[in-house]
């Protein structure tokens, strides 16, 4: 009777930590993959939320640039992500379509009555 109860339970837990194994795995793949393919000039985010370019590499660090001037050393472990730029083109149409809808504040009423 235990085994039936227990059994269930052991296939349960077996599987759990499988597909928990499988996610950490995937993870770390994808870490190691960032920072095989870092280069300089990349952007970059830290693991404690600080940006900057990518000045130096070396086997186990970088040398990051955080403000013009001012170049750090960080392990590479400390590489959380890359910064992509999102950059859209807008077409002509579209900018010319962009207008204020504000209005404007003056000295006498307005008496438009649109």
């Amino acid at each position: 009777m235990d085994l039936v109860v227990f059994l269930p339970l052991l296939i349960i837990m077996g599987a759990f930590m499988y597909f928990a194994s499988r996610r950490q795995k995937k993870a770390m793949q994808a870490t190691i993959d960032l920072h095989n393919s870092l280069q300089i000039g990349d952007r970059i985010h830290t693991t404690s939320g600080l940006q900057g370019t990518i000045t130096g590499i070396g086997d186990d660090y970088v040398d990051v640039e955080i403000a013009p001037g001012v170049v750090t050393t960080w392990m590479k472990l400390a590489v959380r992500d890359r910064i992509v730029d999102d950059v859209e083109d807008i077409d002509d149409e579209a900018a010319t379509d962009l207008e204020s809808t504000g209005t404007e504040i003056t000295d006498r009423p307005n008496l438009n009555k649109d």
